[in-house]
This record gives C-alpha cells, structure tokens and sequence, in this order.
C-alpha cells in the first residue's frame, strides 16, 4: 500500500449516506461530487464501487495499491480488455455555487488541512465506469473478459505505479488493451481522440533555496530567499521562451510559493513548486537541466550560504496511444457519436498516468477526451477557431468554477466506455456499443 500522508482518511458526514446500489448515474454522480477524497483516501468512493461490482456479478479485489478497485467479468474465451476510471480529488475550494457543491475538508500529504473539490473530474470518470459497467454485465452480448479499474491518486502521478508495484496483473489476468477518458471543457456530444502522443509528461520539482534570515528591517544583514525565488520565478520562463524551439512543446508552471511567517522578518528558506510538461524527451531532459541551472544562478547571484535543494518528486510519462489502437477505437466513437462529434484535438499538455499500466501490460493504450461542457455555451460557433475561443473563456479542469454539465455528459461517457469495449471484446458486433 502506497502512503503520502500520516493522518487517516476523515470519515463522512453522518447525513452522508452514499446513494443505494443501482441509484441513477446522475443521483450516484451528485453524491460523488458533494463528498470528493484526496490521493490514497478514496476509501468512501472505494466501497461505494465495490458494492456496485459486487451486485453486478463481477470479481472483485479491493485494496489494490492503496484503495483501488478491481471488477473482472469473465464470459469464455476472447480477449482481455481494460477500462479506468480515477478516483481523487484535489485540493482546491469549490466556488461553483451548485446545489450539490463540496464543502469536504483533507488532510494533505504535508499535514495541512486543505478543502476538497472534484476540480477535474474524476467524478465524472466514476459515475461513467459505473454506468459501463452496469450496461457490460446486463444484456450486451459479448464474450471475453472485462476489467473494470478504479485507480486512485493519478492527481499525485503515483496511483498507476502504486497499482503495478502492488501485484495488479498478478492478481487479475493481463489485458490485451488498455481504455479510458478524461472529461474535459469542450461541448457534451463531442469526443476527442488522438492518436501517438496524446497527453504531456509531468515532472514535479521542488526547490528549496537557502538564504540569512533577519529583520525586515535591516535586509543588508540578511540574504533574501524570497528575492531568490521571485527572481528565479521569472527566469525559469525563459527556458520556454528563449531555450525551447518553437515547435517543441514545454509548459513550465510555478504552482506553489511558502515563505516567511511575518512581514517584517526575512526568513531563511523559501520553497517553489514547479510542474513541468513536455512531450519528447531531448526537450525534457535539456529544460530539466535547466531548471537546476537557473536555480543554482539565481542563489550564487544573490551570495546564498549554499546551493539549492532541488529535488523531483514526481514524475511521469506521456501518454501515447498505439495508432491502430486509436484507429480501432475511434471507428467504435464514430459508430456510436458520428463522424462529425468524434475529433482530433492534438497533443494536449495536461497529463495522466494511465499510459504506466499500459507498458506494465505491454498493452496498447487509447484514451481519449469527453465532452462536458452545456452544448448551448457553444450554439454561436461556426468554425474550429470559434469552439476554441469558447472553450478558452470556460472554466478549465482544477478551477474552483469546474462544473461539467450533468447530461449529457454522463450518457455520453457510459456510452463511449462501451462501444469501446465492445469494439474490442469478441463478438461486439451485434450491439456496437450504442445502447440504443
């Protein structure tokens, strides 16, 4: 079991009674929302798919990496198929003003109490599993067998290996290929998939820089962390925008700043988090060096006592998806939605770890992106350019503003998990996935 904090989970509410087994996928969704878990504290939204696996007939291993769940439906011979849904939430203050907001609270992984929030969607990603699920073990006729996965912490980059270094394909049988969708800000209606590199990899830094604490008053006797890390802040743009070709893709982003208790005493260390995302690995190695580089300058510059303490402490890789796995996979979409609402969106520099089970697997990966925008937001645009401007002026994933639209987003996403199933389950032909 994987571990990134030493406080236990919170228990819910007592008026936090999880909804019945079988409860429709929006009541199901709703209460997911109202009560999100951080990494590796998904025990309540643990149970509540357990339940639901267990009804529907599947095997299920609980506790798997931390508090992953899995379901396995075997129906003879044919092969093997993967769909994944994550679990967390972050620590983000929801603002969203719905009836069903969260107003949940956590303990971090540094001990801090941080309110909870399904800022990116992975309550969505449940709701939809759940409701695939359900459709897969009724009266679909297919045979093989399925795996239905609950992953936890994929915000923290970790919950996939937690997965694998826990025995996963040990305990349930290996799959021939590896599914899952991500919600996202574009129009309900519409799918995304790209094929080869498709999401960023991500790297988190954390660098700690030395200086002289004092009064803020006599700063001549001090050496001035806070400088160093404002300084170096604006510097590690420049790797971006002065040492990255323009055709290679970099985001580098300073999420994070603590330093000093007071105003006027000059502290000893300030500390940044730093999130990197790129896709090719020359780029990533070289911007990594970088990073230190600016760090250690920015320090000798200002006379620190000694050098930075720059530590990565994540990490993960791009996901790319196997291109006639993606081919496959969207002519299962394109039967379901059309061709007009299934597109390519490009690479795309948000990241995910679903691509680490997949090479565990030695599995082809398709993960694609689901509409969950209200489609009326999107009634006026006439062209590519004109959706793109729109989706831009929404709130994006871990915005405290976040809301996907309840429907259709949620039929649309059960629908997606099954004609992808059924495309590559054996004798998908007779029902396509639709559901119709």
């Amino acid at each position: 079991m994987t571990s990134t904090g030493t406080d236990q989970p919170r228990p819910l509410p007592d008026d936090a009674r999880p909804p019945a087994v079988g409860a429709p996928l929006d009541e199901l969704y709703r209460h997911l929302h109202r009560h999100p878990e951080l990494s590796f504290h998904e025990d309540a939204t643990a149970a509540i798919v357990a339940a639901e696996l267990t009804a529907l007939g599947f095997e299920v291993h609980t506790g798997v990496g931390g508090t992953g769940v899995v379901g396995v439906l075997r129906r003879g011979d044919g092969p093997t198929v993967l769909l994944r849904a994550d679990m967390d939430g972050l620590p983000v203050a929801e603002a969203t003003g719905l009836d069903y907001a969260s107003t949940a609270r956590g303990t971090d992984p540094d001990g801090r109490d941080v309110p909870v929030m399904h800022a990116c969607g992975h309550d969505v990603h449940v709701t939809c599993l759940v409701g695939a699920a359900r459709r897969l073990a009724g009266g679909d006729t297919w045979s093989g067998t399925l795996e239905v996965l609950f992953q936890p912490a994929e915000e923290l980059g970790a919950g996939a290996r937690a997965l694998v270094a826990d025995g996963l394909f040990d305990r349930v049988p290996t799959p021939d290929v590896v599914l899952g969708q991500h919600v996202a800000p574009f129009p309900a209606g519409l799918v995304a998939l790209q094929s080869g590199a498709a999401f960023a990899a991500q790297d988190g830094i954390r660098i700690t820089f030395h200086g002289r604490g004092g009064h803020g008053s006599r700063p001549d006797t001090t050496v001035d962390p806070i400088v160093m890390a404002a300084a170096a802040v604006l510097r590690l743009q420049t790797i971006v925008s002065r040492e990255t070709a323009a055709a290679d893709r970099l985001v580098i982003t300073v999420g994070s700043i603590h330093a000093g208790t007071k105003n006027n005493v000059i502290p000893d260390t300030a500390e940044i988090l730093i999130s990197m995302r790129s896709f090719d690995e020359h780029v990533r190695e070289r911007a990594l060096a970088a990073v230190t580089r600016i760090a250690e300058g920015e320090a000798a510059a200002a006379g620190a006592p000694q050098p930075p303490t720059v530590e990565h402490y994540e990490s993960f890789p791009a996901v790319v998806n196997d291109p006639s796995a993606a081919d496959r996979t969207r002519a299962s979409l394109v039967r379901r939605f059309g061709e007009q609402r299934v597109i390519s969106p490009g690479p795309v520099t948000g990241s995910e770890d679903i691509g680490i089970l997949a090479t565990a697997a030695g599995a082809p990966c398709s993960f694609w992106l689901l509409g969950g925008a209200d489609p009326a937001a999107f009634a006026d645009a006439e062209s590519p350019g004109d959706l793109a401007r729109l989706v831009g002026q929404l709130p994006s994933n871990h915005s405290p503003l976040y809301a996907p639209v309840v429907e259709p987003t949620l039929t649309n996403g059960m629908d997606a998990l099954v004609a992808a199933a059924h495309e590559w389950l054996a004798d998908h032909g007779a029902s396509g996935g639709a559901g119709h």
